[in-house]
């Protein structure tokens, strides 16, 4: 027994030695079977190669989600390398295709099917919009007159249906048609559509609601027009330079606001630039949406964008967006000692300012009166204030009484306050103030928060801090009172801070959230 045992063990190590290569009935089907290079009429097949395979064979299948029924329309025979270029398909197309290896002379030997799906491009064949195309509640299409085409369909921002037009015989044989029934300052989509298959799409936005509007040129009198504009009036604004003259007519000067008024650019992609600043007079309620202030040329030694002049009035809501403002050199928004006023609310949402020195006034500066709300939201704020403050609400309850809420919101501040120490970013006086400031971004400065026992608490939450340790930390010989203790102390790594580019590097402060939204990508 013990003899036999060992023969069987060395029968049984003798076959091992000898087995050197393994033979298969048939070839491996193509592994690692992929597309890449998608194009309209074409893609890009390759798959790795294999053993013992001479050749390959693809067969292409049209409308077909790996069903394989049917004809395929293409048939490629004789493949030799490990790649293929499909050409003549269809736009916008689900297509399946399928691949076996064989061996040439030996039929038993062809693998069985690997197979992959894809879908060809859409089309575009749409022509170039002009500026003149885009209205307020419709937009002109075009494209190449005669084409195959049925229909136009809208979707939202979030790529939802909206609605469809089925083109007109005189329409396709034009090329060109208007999709009407869209709502001001909308973001949309249009694909145009043979059938099922796209040959176009359009993302655009809608211009301002120009129902009642009045329409400005550059070639108009801007200060005539604010200044004789009736209650509730609508001024949209064409693209480019609007100056509002002086005494010599030289550079920007002021414009009177008597009544409540609106006044936005018409096309997101040529904004107005108006040269000049405003006094607001009467409780006038002012909104600007979509417009460029320069006060670089300001007659005299500048002024605030906005100064409110009448004593004892209640002024309406200041609300600016999606602005840009630049060069006032005394700040934003001004209610002198005298002004014994109050303004429901100012609010900058969207906004840039920069190169506001603020000489001999605050950038937001509030002494006799009363902003009961103030908001500061998604915008980006940056070279300003260096030797003043930066919000700077006084007590001013003897002249008007209510109540006074800050609210800084997911901004973007940089390079404010940053020429003299302790300068404060919230001198806010008023009694009873509330403070938020929430969610932003506050690099290089060499500011406190406040060093005023007025001054309420803020709710601090979601801040993020850089180069600016005078707001987290408190200082009793300097009364400095206020601090964010929970903010995050975190180097935002702007792309090119000193050209306006904000945008977040730094993946840890991506993470929170914070600052000016446009700047996280």
């Amino acid at each position: 027994m013990l003899g036999m045992a060992t023969l069987s063990l060395t029968s049984c190590g003798d076959v091992a030695d000898e087995i050197t290569s393994i033979i298969y009935g048939r070839n491996f089907s193509p592994t690692d079977f992929e597309y890449s290079s998608v194009k309209e009429d074409g893609v890009t097949l390759k798959w790795n190669a294999s053993s013992g395979a001479t050749s390959y064979t693809i067969e292409v299948f049209q409308d077909d989600s790996l069903t394989f029924e049917g004809t395929p329309v293409q048939t490629i025979e004789g493949i030799t390398g490990t790649s293929v270029n499909l050409t003549g398909l269809v736009y916008d197309t689900k297509y399946s295709a399928r691949i076996k290896a064989l061996t040439e002379g030996d039929e038993s030997k062809t693998s069985k099917w690997n197979d992959l799906f894809f879908r060809t491009n859409a089309q575009q064949i749409f022509e170039n919009a002009n500026e003149e195309d885009i209205a307020d509640r419709s937009i002109n299409l075009r494209w190449p007159a005669g084409e195959a085409v049925t229909k136009l369909v809208a979707y939202d921002k979030d790529g939802n249906v909206l609605s469809t037009k089925d083109l007109t015989a005189e329409e396709i044989a034009a090329g060109k048609a208007t999709y009407g029934g869209l709502t001001p300052e909308t973001q949309y989509t249009i694909r145009l559509y043979n059938g099922e298959k796209q040959r176009g799409s359009k993302t655009f936005t809608t211009i301002a609601d120009l129902n009642g509007a009045t329409l400005v040129r550059t070639t108009d009198d801007l200060k005539q027009i604010i200044e004789n504009a009736p209650d509730g009036a609508v001024l949209a604004l064409y693209g480019g330079t609007h100056v509002i003259d002086n005494s010599n007519g030289s550079t920007g000067g002021m414009a009177q606001i008597q009544h409540n008024i609106t006044i936005k650019g018409i096309y997101p992609t040529n904004i107005p630039v108006i040269k000049g600043r405003f006094e607001i007079y009467g409780g006038a309620s002012v909104t600007i949406n979509q417009v460029k202030f320069d006060g670089s040329e300001n007659e005299g030694n500048g002024d605030q964008l906005f100064n409110y002049k009448d004593a004892g009035a209640t002024y309406g809501a200041l609300t600016v967006q999606n602005a840009s403002i630049k060069g006032y050199k005394k700040g934003v928004v001004y209610l002198a000692s005298g002004i014994t006023s109050t303004v429901s609310s100012v609010t900058f949402n969207g906004c840039t300012i920069t190169e506001c020195a603020s000489t001999g006034g605050e950038l937001f500066d509030c002494r006799g009166g009363l902003i009961s709300e103030l908001n500061l939201t998604r915008s980006t704020i940056y070279n300003c204030a260096q030797t003043r403050e930066f919000i700077r609400l006084d007590d001013a309850s003897a002249n008007v009484s209510g109540s006074c809420t800050v609210n800084v919101t997911n901004c973007t501040i940089d390079n404010v306050l940053n020429q003299t120490a302790d300068k404060r970013m919230i001198y806010v006086r008023y009694p009873g103030n509330v403070i938020n400031w929430k969610n932003n971004i506050v690099t290089n400065t060499k500011a406190v928060f406040s060093n005023q026992s007025a001054t309420s608490q803020p709710t601090f939450e979601g801040n993020v801090y850089y180069n600016a340790a005078g707001l987290q930390k408190t200082d009793e010989a300097k009364k400095v009172n206020i601090a964010d203790f929970d903010g995050a102390t975190q180097d935002p790594k702007y792309t090119d801070a000193a050209n306006g580019d904000f945008t977040v590097g730094n993946n840890t402060v991506v993470k929170l959230g914070a600052g000016d939204p446009r700047w996280i990508k």
